[in-house]
């Protein structure tokens, strides 16, 4: 795992400056590290943590340095923290193709790394559960360690869809949810999660990572497709006409969830495994407004 996070660790570096951003305006009782929209008590001094890179060099207190030979910054009481978490699919369809799963858990570990680093509070759960079912963190102490834990993460080998569980997982009291799927289950079971997402007045995103060959399918010939998650089977003659009407069904799929994200207050971000992770996190999400 060590050479994993030292080839991660300039993209960390940069990670350790990005927020998440919620449109919500509850906020959680405690203290983070984002600032708060609020005016008033922007200049009352509530306590110290320890300086990161990227923070401002001014508000390091030195009568503190002197004292302890480490570098805290001041923290004001608009310094406010959200409550965020992180569902991550572990299905059979999510781990049947290499380049999709090492993506999505990439992006889980990334996106729980800036929660942490960030002063946000964390939930994190794959689904269905797996031997690391969840786990709740808070502080930057532990954000290396989650983002190792979840990039070792093994799926649960249940051969079970992702949005009933889900629906049971969901945790009260969130700003923010982040859902991590294939999305290969039936729009009505997608949008009755989203539906219960929106009825909690959390804001949510729903984040489409797809294999580049479930996305432009390459195949020809007589060739048997099985389904990950029930083992079903059918033989297929694939030419351009079966392949042109999957990607129609396709992009429908994606402008119904696209559509049901609306509804119930999400974002919707498809994404192919063959994207680079620095684009999605330091262009594609800054640029929807999901990043600072």
């Amino acid at each position: 795992m060590a050479v994993s996070m030292h080839k991660g660790g300039g993209l960390l570096s940069r990670l350790q400056k990005k927020r998440l951003q919620v449109k919500t305006k509850k906020r959680g009782a405690h203290k983070g590290t984002r600032q708060s929209s609020g005016f008033g008590s922007s200049l009352e001094f509530s306590d110290f943590r320890l300086y990161q890179p990227g923070d401002d060099v001014r508000q390091i207190d030195w009568n503190v340095f002197g004292r302890t030979q480490k570098h805290y910054i001041k923290r004001f009481l608009d310094e406010q923290e959200i409550s965020a978490a992180v569902y991550l699919d572990t299905s059979s369809s999510m781990q049947s193709i290499d380049q999709k799963w090492k993506l999505a858990k990439e992006l889980a570990a990334s996106l729980c790394y800036i929660a942490l680093s960030g002063g946000d509070r964390l939930y994190f759960a794959s689904l269905p559960s797996g031997s690391k079912a969840s786990l709740r963190r808070k502080g930057a102490n532990y954000s290396k360690q989650v983002y190792a834990e979840i990039l070792q993460l093994e799926g649960a080998g249940i051969n079970e869809g992702y949005s009933d569980h889900l629906s049971r997982a969901l945790q009260k009291n969130q700003q923010l949810s982040i859902l991590i799927t294939d999305t290969m289950e039936p729009l009505s079971v997608l949008e009755s999660a989203m539906k219960r997402i929106g009825a909690m007045k959390q804001d949510f995103w729903l984040l489409q990572i797809l294999a580049k060959e479930e996305a432009e399918p390459n195949y020809s010939g007589d060739i048997r497709l099985i389904d990950s998650e029930c083992s079903t089977s059918v033989n297929v003659s694939m030419n351009p006409v079966i392949v042109d009407g999957y990607k129609k069904r396709l992009e429908e799929h994606g402008r119904q969830l696209e559509a049901a994200c609306r509804k119930y207050g999400g974002q919707f971000v498809p994404i192919t495994a063959d994207t680079d992770i620095q684009t999605i996190l330091l262009r594609i999400l800054p640029g929807k407004g999901m990043l600072n």
